[in-house]
């Protein structure tokens, strides 16, 4: 097939550091190029990839403040929408959440929709979703689904990571860890009362959004001694590596459903369990018991860590082997695109 992947511009694909939605993308072209599919990567300019690069827009949004980020999202649709007619695609696979779908029908190419947890998280995105609600989508959960029954899903892919980029540790860790945005939502303050309730290491990776910057100021700063509780702000791919394989456990406390946890797999990828509270698609990626444990309250994670000798840390890989891998993820990608151009 010739496939489009219509990337966000907010990070390179990939990422340097954080970009979730970049990853998926940079990993799902190179892995569709690899398959011998004919792929057409609409991304920032300084992007690195398998498949063929199609840029407008010449550096990521996030690291240039001083561009203007909805101008440049803009003409970048419009660019992919376009050339996506001219090249003759057989699909063109859309990343950019709702903003293309009022063009899409002005297009031939079939434009197929991953959610992203958009509609799960975004009142707004779920309004719009809804106005085009018969377009394909995919999502990337079966708990995403429930915020938006009503749309026309084509298939459920879970994310994918590349496993050798993992690497497993067999051996219990020494820290607990949480690696994400330093935000309410993600409960890095509820991980910090497990540190200072269990009296275990708690290291903190992640970015500091701005809308955030209050909420890290007086929940987190204050607790951070350099021992009990550190912060080595945001990590790139070897770091990550290596602290999760150095880890006990991921702790991933979310205060909002999450739509699937990318970080929830790489933990797992290395040995380390989870513990999670089980809103949104929690309890898919952790197998309550086996590569981790779905909590219902903060009470209740504290009381989990002292059961964590009891997972095997070859579990939780195996679950990532036949769940999460980058293959996994291409095999379902190409059975929904063949769905789609076969009508």
């Amino acid at each position: 097939m010739k496939i489009g992947i219509l990337a966000p511009i907010t990070w390179r694909t990939p990422p340097r550091r954080y970009g979730p939605w970049e990853q998926v993308c940079a990993n799902l072209a190179d892995g569709l190029a690899d398959r011998g599919h004919d792929v057409c990567l609409f991304a920032t300019g300084d992007s690195a990839t398998k498949a063929r690069l199609v840029a407008v827009c010449p550096a990521p949004l996030g690291e240039h403040p001083d561009l203007p980020a909805r101008a440049w999202e803009l003409v970048h649709i419009g660019h992919a929408l376009r050339m996506a007619d001219e090249l003759e695609l057989d699909v063109l696979h859309n990343h950019m959440n709702y903003l293309p779908l009022p063009f899409a029908s002005l297009v031939r190419t079939p434009v197929v929709t991953t959610m992203h947890g958009a509609a799960m998280l975004e009142n707004d995105s779920r309004e719009a979703y809804r106005m085009f609600a018969g377009m394909p989508y995919v999502s990337i959960s079966r708990a995403e689904r429930e915020a938006c029954p009503e749309l026309n899903y084509i298939a459920n892919v879970y994310n994918g990571i590349r496993l050798e980029q993992f690497d497993f540790v067999d051996k219990e860790g020494r820290h607990l860890l949480f690696i994400g945005r330093i935000c309410p939502e993600k409960g890095a303050d509820l991980a910090v009362d497990v540190a200072l309730r269990t009296g275990i290491p708690l290291v903190i990776a992640g970015i500091v959004p701005d809308h955030a910057r209050a909420f890290f100021e007086s929940r987190i700063l204050p607790r951070i001694d350099g021992e009990l509780i550190r912060h080595v702000g945001e990590v790139g791919p070897a770091e990550r590596n290596r602290l999760m394989g150095e880890a006990l456990a991921l702790l991933h406390l979310v205060r909002a459903p999450e739509p699937f946890g990318l970080v929830m797999a790489e933990a797992m990828a290395c040995g380390t369990p989870v513990i999670g509270f089980g809103l949104g698609s929690v309890p898919e990626v952790v197998e309550h018991g086996v590569t981790g444990f779905v909590a219902r309250d903060l009470d209740e994670a504290v009381s989990f860590v002292g059961r964590l000798s009891g997972i095997r840390r070859r579990d939780c890989r195996e679950r990532v082997q036949r769940l999460f891998t980058l293959e996994r993820m291409v095999e379902g990608y190409e059975r929904a695109f063949a769905r789609v151009v076969g009508g």
